[in-house]
């Protein structure tokens, strides 16, 4: 039995970035959330909200987290993106789109 490559590709229920950071960053380190605000200058509520799952990671907070040491920008962000995608695709069975003939679009982002 062959697997998929969106099988293989899709993660089932990832955490919410929240749910890492402040495991393995602020806990770890033994940290309030008072503590990891000052540190990352900002207010307590913006950790505060996203540690509750109730915000994303942002780009900016991404930069903030990675000049921390907290891993990488992009990294942060490619969590968000798979928190957010994995979400989407459990309440996407009410969308009615039409399947359009054809190849689809290619998007290929220009060299940096």
């Amino acid at each position: 039995m062959t697997v998929s490559k969106k099988a293989k590709i899709e993660m089932h229920n990832p955490a919410h970035p929240g749910e890492i950071i402040r495991e393995d960053c602020i806990n770890a380190l033994g940290l309030s959330v008072t503590a990891a605000a000052k540190g990352l200058g900002v207010s307590r509520q913006s950790p505060s909200e996203l540690l509750n799952g109730r915000t994303g990671v942002s780009a900016e907070m991404a930069i903030r987290l990675e000049l921390a040491g907290w891993s990488t920008a992009a990294a942060w962000l490619r969590m968000q993106v798979q928190y957010d995608l994995w979400k989407a695709r459990q309440s996407s069975g009410h969308l009615n789109v039409t399947r359009f003939p054809g190849p689809p679009a290619v998007y290929a982002p220009a060299p940096m």
